[in-house]
């Protein structure tokens, strides 16, 4: 198991320079992001001088590119915003294979029209899961095209919120390229210790043999997320079990400053 971080954790548009302060703030890989290029993360065409630069930054900086962001919002209301996303994310998955990066990251969407992060009531609805699917079943067609993994994660606010909705999901596409991305700090908002800790264990094991990614994120017992090892994860419970099931791909950290990131890949070493 190697730590990695979100690449947007560092200011600037230069591939390098970026990707230099990953591996200078102790991170052997990371989770990346086109506006890291200067781009949107979600555009509508990604130069080739700009790939260039992005592997030769890899390279140069000695730092894995364990995954590439590809998020939109898979359960907008208006089918013309999904229609664009899922171009854009054509885009992305060609990307990502021209840079040998095995995974894209998605988001399996909200009904809120506003913000793909936020919790919409509508989101229960059959027909919510129904849109979700009709477009991860697109998006599969494009991985398995070009040779790359999808990744889904469980977040409260989107339509699927646990291990279980993404085993689900993952029974209902019949592929293996679609995978988990596991964030304990997004299986829960507002919990004690203990019961946070229930809920995770119980999610490690669900997703136990799909997990392409876990993610490194602290939430208080409040629900405000938190930077790792100052919230209630039990982080060092939480890298146990992912070890006891045989997971050893990418433990990448998000949600905190630059000046953060060093003492938290100390921080994530000395558990693994």
């Amino acid at each position: 198991m190697k730590i990695g971080i979100f690449s947007k954790t560092f200011p600037g548009t230069d591939p390098l320079a970026v990707l230099s302060a990953v591996r200078n703030s102790g991170y052997a890989n990371t989770q990346f992001n086109l506006a890291c290029c200067g781009l949107p993360s979600m555009p509508d065409t990604v130069p080739g001088d700009v790939i260039t630069a992005i592997r030769t930054g890899a390279k140069t900086a000695g730092v894995s590119l364990a995954a590439l962001s590809g998020t939109y919002n898979m359960a907008h209301p208006d089918l013309s915003v999904r229609e664009t996303g899922m171009r854009q994310l054509a885009v992305i998955i060609e990307t990502a294979a021209a840079l040998s990066i095995p995974l894209v990251t998605l988001c399996s969407g909200t009904r809120n029209a506003e913000d793909q992060w936020a919790y919409h009531p509508g989101n229960a609805d059959p027909s919510a899961w129904a849109d979700m699917a009709k477009e991860m079943s697109k998006a599969l067609v494009l991985a398995e095209r070009h040779g790359v993994e999808l990744g889904i994660e469980p977040e409260q606010a989107n339509i699927v919120t646990s291990a279980a909705d993404a085993k689900r999901l993952i029974a209902e596409m019949g592929s293996t390229r679609l995978r988990i991305i596991l964030d304990p700090a997004n299986l829960f908002e507002t919990a004690a210790p203990a019961e946070a800790l229930a809920i995770v264990t119980e999610a490690v094991e669900t997703a136990a043999g799909h997990i392409a990614i876990a993610h490194a994120k602290d939430r208080c017992a409040d629900g405000r997320f938190a930077t790792a090892g100052q919230g209630i994860v039990n982080f060092p419970d939480f890298i146990a079990r992912l070890k006891a099931t045989g997971f050893d791909g990418p433990l990448v950290t998000h949600g905190l400053s630059a000046a953060e990131a060093p003492g938290v890949a100390r921080f994530l070493e000395g558990l693994i």
